[in-house]
């Protein structure tokens, strides 16, 4: 049997250098070089080819398959790396522009409702997951990242590590959530699905942590489950938590240390500014 291995261009080598030199996460890494893939296929030849005209052509191409503004800003931020620092042609991207992406309500769900999305959740370390992300207003990433030594139940906090910005912080943790990881650390551990300061919420292998797609999963199935009539995601249980506390007259700013923000700027009605989406 022979092998085949696929040859790496020596163009695309030095972009993933580029990107490892800077410590670009993976998955931008992997979203970078997506489109630039994309773009090349466009063009219909080397992307250290492409002209301005090409790259405002490739614009119009976009937007007119109805390209979404997120994806379309990403494209161009994916194009601006590799033009102005792979290829040092920063003058290229000058006919691209980024596009306003309109600011919209995010879902939040009601207290009661809430409670009715966990108590309708299949499974014990799903739903002790769902917990942990509306208790202490994770991302689902942080959740899934959680190790049982990251549980301080001295000073009632969660280590969070490497965040989004890769910034370590501490999110709150109240005795409810407490108690409720208490119990599925001692069921867990009984049923032997989780290693000694391994990962609090594991995968069906436990040396691996539980998959952010199979809690997007669980929480649309709890969704239906508790006969919730809204576009539920697990970011909608932190616009909740941040919600919920802003009703109960907590300041804004602790709010914010508590989501992991550098800013956070509510509007009227509780709408929230971009940066507070994420």
């Amino acid at each position: 049997m022979t092998q085949t291995h696929q040859t790496v261009s020596p163009l695309r080598q030095r972009m993933l250098e580029d990107m490892r030199m800077r410590q670009l996460a993976p998955k931008t890494q992997a979203s970078y070089l997506r489109i630039v893939r994309e773009f090349t296929r466009f063009l219909g030849r080397p992307p250290d080819t492409a002209t301005v005209e090409d790259l405002r052509r490739y614009q119009l191409h976009l937007v007119d398959h109805g390209t979404s503004p997120v994806s379309l800003n990403a494209a161009i931020t994916g194009l601006k790396f590799f033009f102005e620092i792979t290829l040092h042609e920063p003058e290229l991207m000058g006919r691209m522009q980024p596009v306003r992406v309109p600011r919209v309500l995010p879902v939040v769900l009601s207290p009661d409702e809430v409670g009715r999305l966990i108590a309708a959740t299949g499974n014990l370390k799903h739903q002790t997951a769902l917990s942990v992300a509306y208790g202490a207003g994770l991302r689902a990433s942080e959740v899934v990242a959680l190790k049982v030594g990251d549980v301080d139940g001295q000073r009632m906090t969660l280590r969070i590590e490497q965040g989004k910005g890769r910034k370590d912080r501490y999110a709150m943790l109240s005795p409810v959530l407490l108690e409720r990881l208490r119990v599925w650390w001692r069921v867990a551990h009984a049923q032997g699905r989780m290693l000694e300061g391994g990962w609090l919420f594991p995968g069906l292998d436990p040396v691996d942590p539980l998959s952010t797609r199979q809690l997007n999963r669980a929480i649309h199935a709890a969704a239906v489950a508790a006969d919730i009539d809204k576009r539920v995601s697990m970011h909608t249980l932190r616009h909740s938590f941040a919600t919920h506390l802003l009703e109960q007259k907590v300041d804004i700013r602790v709010i914010q240390v508590l989501l992991g923000h550098k800013k956070l700027d509510y509007l009227p009605c509780g709408t929230m500014s971009r940066d507070a989406r994420d």
